[in-house]
């Protein structure tokens, strides 16, 4: 009996031991990469200076074309991340601000985004690598339920988050593999046409959502003049409702649902391919040049 509890504590030693020597590889390799995603680029840079920055879910990194600004010698980036809610948005600019970032300007789309105040695991992944390495990270997650278990358990959120941050991921960052989040200045284009064209938004409802809320204190606080839009969506989507009705929550909110209407610039109901993007992003920049948005 004395020979097995040994056995298991030794196995037991052997496995925390594992653990802590994973978590530091992985933390070690992460930290030290900055060609995955836009979170290990702003993580690993700093004192980056923007006229324009865009921000928001896949209907910022689908829809705005940063070059288009750039040509114009604005100097602009698209920091959209598909799948990211407002809450990892409102992250991402935190660690823009501790990073020291200078932003004139930002476009935050929040459209579908204010029907809840959900948050992304996916997203929320991304960030764990740099946990135990930013403090403007740890605050913003100290509130949630498995915090303990992410900050002081080996290796616990580099299992939880496999899928975005487990050996593949790791791996690719190990071996300086870049990924196309960071090609076109963060803009990314979708080919093709007319898919899944018919969509239905009867059951969505603006709400106040939290870290719009606070994505805009945090604007005021710095002198960032943020521009809150609603993105355009295929004709057939049942949407007007929804998008006049986020007047009525944020009157500031500017719609343009409606400004691109042809199915041949929408690769789905929700993305606009190519040449709706370029398109959009024109009217964006038109309207951004002429000082519309007060």
């Amino acid at each position: 009996m004395k020979k097995f509890v040994v056995f298991i504590a030794k196995l037991l030693v052997i496995v925390v031991l594992s653990a802590v020597v994973l978590d530091v590889l992985y933390t070690m390799i992460y930290v030290n990469s900055s060609k995955r995603n836009k979170i290990e680029y702003v993580y690993n840079s700093k004192g980056k200076n923007f006229d324009v920055v865009f921000m928001g879910s896949s209907r910022t990194q689908n829809h705005m074309m940063a070059k288009l600004f750039d040509e114009k010698g604005i100097k602009a980036y698209n920091f959209g991340m598909s799948g990211s809610k407002l809450d990892e948005t409102a992250l991402l600019l935190k660690l823009m601000l501790e990073r020291n970032y200078k932003i004139k300007n930002i476009f935050l789309d929040v459209d579908l985004n204010l029907n809840s105040n959900s948050k992304s695991e996916g997203t929320k992944a991304l960030y764990m690598p740099y946990l135990h390495c930013s403090e403007t990270i740890r605050n913003h997650y100290k509130t949630e339920a498995s915090y303990n278990k992410l900050l002081y358990i080996p290796f616990y959120r580099y299992i939880e988050g496999d899928a975005k941050i487990g050996f593949r991921e790791m791996f690719f960052s190990l071996t300086n593999k870049k990924s196309n989040a960071l090609d076109n200045f963060g803009y990314f284009p979708l080919q093709g046409e007319g898919r899944n064209m018919k969509y239905d938004l009867s059951d969505y409802k603006p709400k106040r959502n939290f870290a719009y809320e606070e994505i805009k204190a945090i604007c005021k606080k710095n002198n960032i003049h943020l521009i809150a839009i609603a993105t355009p969506m295929c004709p057939e989507c049942q949407s007007d409702a929804y998008f006049n009705s986020i007047k009525s929550v944020y009157p500031e909110v500017y719609n343009y649902e409606n400004k691109v209407t042809d199915d041949k610039d929408f690769a789905s109901c929700g993305h606009m391919n190519v040449d709706g993007a370029r398109l959009f992003t024109s009217i964006i920049l038109n309207d951004f040049i002429q000082n519309k948005f007060h």
